[in-house]
């Protein structure tokens, strides 16, 4: 029997995304088989398109099957706007190699109070957006290399911010790339010591 577990609108293994919301614009429609970036989860493939009563309420949810970790299902509602905006296409080849070429990017500005840069970075982290994870890496390292120099190590939640950012980085830019991760964090790297 499975276990689940109701934490912030997901179950684990089989995760439902609170349902409340309005439609999205057309742009966000998504078709079956389509490869998207789903927050913390990754890269996913739309496996289907189902209409389920969930909460009282019926609605139509995307079905996603993430990649890398495939015992889950995840059920995005059609409906909810604000769950939709964690959703989005896969960098295109051309996007990924320019994302790639911009590095250096500039590192963002360190938030001191711990609260406040865990709150930020699980935003950016949520929604994904390819440049601020990108900056949020940038800014971590800087701060990893600083606190190196002084005998110190990171907090410990910075440090996992760290290892998510870059591994959801490298997943995504290594799929578009059609690279070996390994391969394509070598470039990063020495592109980031430039």
């Amino acid at each position: 029997m499975l276990d689940i577990f109701f934490t912030y609108g997901i179950i684990t293994n089989v995760k439902f995304i609170d349902s409340l919301g309005t439609y999205p614009s057309e742009d966000a429609m998504y078709n079956i088989n389509d490869i998207v970036v789903y927050g913390t989860e990754g890269i996913c493939k739309i496996t289907g398109i189902t209409e389920m009563k969930f909460g009282g309420e019926r609605s139509e949810y995307y079905i996603l099957a993430p990649i890398d970790k495939s015992e889950n299902t995840v059920y995005v509602p059609k409906n909810n706007e604000k769950v939709l905006k964690r959703m989005r296409r896969i960098l295109s080849k051309s996007d990924a190699q320019d994302l790639i070429d911009s590095l250096p990017l500039t590192p963002m500005a360190w938030i001191p109070n711990d609260r406040e840069r865990q709150s930020a970075y699980k935003n950016i982290m949520l929604c994904g957006d390819p440049k601020e994870v990108f900056s949020m890496v940038s800014s971590l390292y800087t701060k990893q290399l600083e606190q190196l120099s002084i005998g110190k190590k990171l907090h410990a939640s910075d440090e996992r911010f760290l290892r998510d950012a870059e591994r959801m980085m490298l997943n995504e830019l290594s799929y578009a790339m059609e690279m070996d991760s390994r391969d394509l964090l070598r470039i990063i790297v020495s592109k980031h010591r430039q």
